[in-house]
């Protein structure tokens, strides 16, 4: 679906990237509920005096308006929806890695509302700073399934056989848990994990280990030879 050729006033966004465009102008690249992710250019923006100047920050819920019929639209105005989410340290990190996630995964003007929603959730709860890991690990299941990426955890990939929590696993990215053996490749995990990470409890640390490998290697295989800056930021400050 394209946010087409009339003008939207007053679309839910988040900002989830910008830069320099032309002398004193930016594009922003929004995530917005109805249209997914819209560029936009913001002109005069890097103006000392500019409204919208101060505005187009990460993480704050927006209403935006825009127009055009070019891949690139013309960001008319924004104002505060409300509710800002204050993010700080590691959590606003966390912040930017799942801002990096849909601007790297998400294609242009493909709408996902209910991702959406997931990512505003996932914000509210970064901004109390607790349980880093296990926000972003719902975040990261939650964003493939939206985007289409079979993600089986409850039966094997062959068979359809149920997982079962006592047995080893080989999880294989566009294939599923294969019984420990059978395959020549994948990420060694027990079934326990696959069925605590299909009902999102990552209560169990073992769990939220192997879970972090498992995602950590589909993202990487759906985004080929294209490293995730804001993973390794985390991964460099974890090992201070």
């Amino acid at each position: 679906m394209s946010s087409g050729f009339a003008r939207q006033d007053n679309q839910q966004v988040y900002v989830l990237h910008t830069y320099p465009f032309k002398e004193t102008s930016l594009v922003v690249e929004l995530f917005s509920r109805q249209f997914g992710r819209i560029a936009a250019v913001a002109k005069g923006a890097r103006r000392p005096r500019a409204a919208m100047r101060g505005m187009l920050q990460a993480f704050q819920p927006l209403a935006a308006s825009w127009s055009g019929k070019s891949e690139l639209r013309l960001l008319h105005g924004v104002e505060w929806r409300g509710g800002m989410h204050l993010l700080h340290g590691q959590a606003l990190i966390c912040g930017f890695y799942l801002n990096e996630l849909i601007l790297r995964l998400l294609p242009r003007e493909d709408p996902h509302e209910v991702l959406f929603e997931h990512y505003e959730a996932a914000l509210v709860q970064l901004a109390n700073a607790r349980q880093l890991e296990q926000i972003l690990r719902r975040f990261e299941k939650r964003l493939l399934q939206e985007l289409g990426y079979a993600l089986p955890l409850e039966h094997e990939a062959d068979s359809a056989l149920p997982v079962e929590a006592n047995r080893e696993y080989d999880y294989v990215p566009e294939r599923g848990p294969v019984p420990r053996g059978e395959a020549q490749s994948g990420v060694q995990l027990r079934g326990k994990t696959l069925l605590d990470m299909a009902r999102d409890d990552y209560s169990d640390a073992l769990t939220l280990q192997q879970s972090k490998l498992l995602m950590r290697a589909l993202i990487s295989h759906y985004l080929g030879n294209r490293p995730l800056h804001t993973r390794q930021l985390l991964i460099d400050l974890q090992q201070l």
